[in-house]
């Protein structure tokens, strides 16, 4: 994150020098330098995987080399490699492509045509560097297309985490977005710390915007339940892979109090800082609800992930009509309401 990081303070600083009169394109020029060396190397490493891959079917000899490094002493995990090694040139596909694409939203032509759909300025250094940032939601889903969720299922059983380390993993994850929301809308460069948290929209929430927030979660699980009571019905159900991949990364966390809080305090106030916060002002409601849906990548493309943009247009429209606040209060009343029903009644789950 420590590069994505630089990229959003060099483009802060970028327009910083462009709204006060500069021109800010040596800094522009030095952000997209740095945008295309991370991005390019990223396009490299996945064509390389892909050229490997294509190189396997025609050279029995690379194959079997690879097939004797990955066999190991054994066990699931070498299993679960030789799975990934059967989809290599998928995997490959899947990083290359949405590297390789991310630059070409820096092109001024791309950012115009952007700017007619979306509320994002064409002459934004930080709204060309944000616009790019969405293929890396893209290629995340994309590697766990292709891996499969069967195989990382499998993978993260055989390296399964205590829930102490995921608790740990799962604040500094939600925290970095937080942090990458702020810098984003100018914090350390172009705004001081309240002024950004006002353009975030999180502000001390009023009796009443606690009051729609919780019952918001509280609607929102009603929503989603009835939905997969629904789709039970219809025969469709739940991927049993995603239920076996969710059990492992989260599982752990649902057996206790301090878990159950995380889910929902950590997630609730990372995810609603940079989506409903920092991305929705500037993407729009639709657009946004689809990035977290896709974020969500551990769901693949399932009722899981509709579940997920359903519960997102709703977070978006209380952004709309209150505050950012407000979503993170909606946000966390929906998982821990959720978890506390699979502490209660794991029957249910």
């Amino acid at each position: 994150f420590v590069p994505l990081f630089l990229i959003v303070l060099l483009a802060n600083l970028a327009d910083k020098q462009r709204l006060g009169g500069g021109s800010g394109k040596k800094v522009a020029g030095l952000t997209y330098a740095l945008h295309l060396l991370i991005f390019g190397t990223i396009a490299v490493g996945g064509a390389v995987l892909h050229a490997i891959a294509i190189s396997m079917r025609t050279n029995d000899e690379l194959r079997e080399s690879f097939l004797a490094f990955a066999g190991g002493d054994g066990g699931e995990q070498v299993e679960g490699f030789l799975q990934v090694l059967e989809r290599l040139d998928v995997l490959g596909l899947g990083i290359w492509v949405p590297a390789a694409a991310a630059p070409l939203f820096l092109l001024p032509s791309v950012r115009r045509l952007l700017a007619d759909v979306t509320r994002i300025d064409a002459r934004s250094t930080v709204h060309a560097v944000a616009i790019s940032f969405v293929m890396l939601v893209v290629l995340n889903l994309s590697v766990t297309l292709a891996i499969g969720l069967d195989t990382l299922a499998d993978l993260s059983e055989a390296s399964e985490t205590d829930g102490g380390t995921l608790l740990v993993s799962l604040w500094v994850q939600q925290t970095t977005f937080a942090l990458w929301a702020a810098v984003g809308v100018g914090w350390l460069t172009r705004r001081k710390w309240l002024p950004a948290l006002e353009r975030l929209g999180l502000v001390v929430p009023r009796p009443v915007e606690v009051a729609v927030g919780i019952g918001t979660g509280l609607l929102s699980v009603a929503i989603i339940l009835a939905l997969e009571i629904v789709a039970e019905a219809a025969g469709w159900g739940l991927d049993e892979d995603v239920q076996r991949l969710t059990e492992v990364l989260i599982g752990p966390l649902l057996g206790s109090i301090p878990g159950i809080l995380t889910l929902g305090l950590a997630a609730g106030i990372g995810e609603e800082t940079l989506f409903r916060g920092a991305l929705q002002p500037r993407f729009g409601l639709l657009f946004t609800s689809i990035l977290f849906a896709l974020l969500h990548s551990q769901y693949g493309i399932t009722l899981s992930t509709l579940a997920v943009f359903i519960v997102g247009i709703i977070l978006g429209l209380v952004r709309s009509r209150y505050n950012t606040s407000t979503c993170v209060i909606a946000h966390a009343s929906y998982n821990i309401t959720l978890g506390m029903i699979a502490y209660l009644f794991p029957q249910m789950f």
